[in-house]
């Protein structure tokens, strides 16, 4: 549900904008996830949020300036990290009139679930059942915590509900530091992210520096054979069959988030048309 962030005629963020804040968490080890996050464009500050998790704090904040809702911001760019890594990407995001979340992984239909301030759900139970399918929980013990989540309570808050989403991951590995929890202002996030043993700032270096480093990963990782092939160039194709047409609506309708996953698509497509000969540029 999208929130009003465009303020006033003279530029002042609205309160709604001014409250927001957001965490992107990714099923993947810091090493993995910082060349991905590089071709996001934007500056963020990467820890480590337990075996196997990451944590990215936004370190600008584009829904105060360019009147796109912090939740259709945080969506685009977790459907572009998704779309560019083999692993799911959890995007947390807050205003002063709702909470919730976008779980994004690989081409699938990212879903979302999102409570008003109050902690009234207004999401569809369907969502929560795929998101636990998607992240592997325990169709039982977990998935009777997330229902809870979808249900009227009057003692719990927006940020109590997703403080309860955080604690049902903690059984998946997930563990944040301490102090960096939805709700928090995003100058204290930052601060903490700051100093976390391995904290890197994440910043871009230009196309080539970015493409490499993952490139690198990639091969490392159990994608490396895919890159060779027909089979690789079929899907390169797709990439850029959908990226190209994803980046012409993001700009169109100034959805940063969405123009970036379709770069993100085209870029990974192009990658992959030209990967022997980028090797040899190499």
């Amino acid at each position: 549900m999208p929130s009003d962030a465009t303020g006033d005629s003279a530029g002042t963020p609205a309160p709604q904008a001014r409250a927001a804040g957001a965490l992107l968490l990714c099923r993947a080890d810091p090493a993995t996830v910082g060349p991905a996050a590089q071709l996001l464009r934007e500056r963020m500050l990467l820890a480590q949020a337990g075996p196997g998790w990451s944590v990215l704090i936004p370190e600008g904040k584009p829904w105060l300036h360019g009147g796109e809702p912090v939740d259709s911001v945080l969506a685009g760019w977790a459907a572009a990290l998704a779309v560019s890594a083999p692993w799911p990407v959890l995007a947390l995001w807050w205003d002063a009139d709702h909470s919730g979340y976008t779980l994004a992984s690989g081409f699938r239909r990212p879903v979302g679930y999102v409570w008003l301030a109050n902690g009234t759900p207004v999401g569809e139970d369907e969502a929560m059942r795929t998101f636990a399918a998607r992240l592997g929980l325990d169709p039982v013990l977990d998935m009777q915590s997330l229902e809870a989540l979808t249900r009227l309570d009057s003692a719990a808050d927006a940020r109590a509900r997703l403080l309860g989403l955080l604690a049902v991951l903690t059984r998946a590995g997930l563990t944040l530091p301490p102090g960096m929890n939805p709700g928090e202002p995003a100058d204290r996030l930052r601060a903490v992210a700051s100093v976390q043993p391995g904290a890197e700032h994440i910043v871009w270096s230009g196309w080539r520096d970015a493409v490499r480093a993952e490139l690198d990963v990639v091969e490392r990782s159990a994608m490396g054979p895919w890159l060779h092939g027909p089979k690789a160039r079929t899907a390169a194709a797709g990439q850029l069959a959908v990226g190209i047409p994803l980046t012409a609506w993001g700009l169109r309708r100034h959805g940063i988030g969405w123009a970036v996953a379709g770069a993100l698509l085209v870029v990974h497509g192009a990658l992959g048309l030209a990967y022997d000969r980028l090797r040899a540029w190499d």
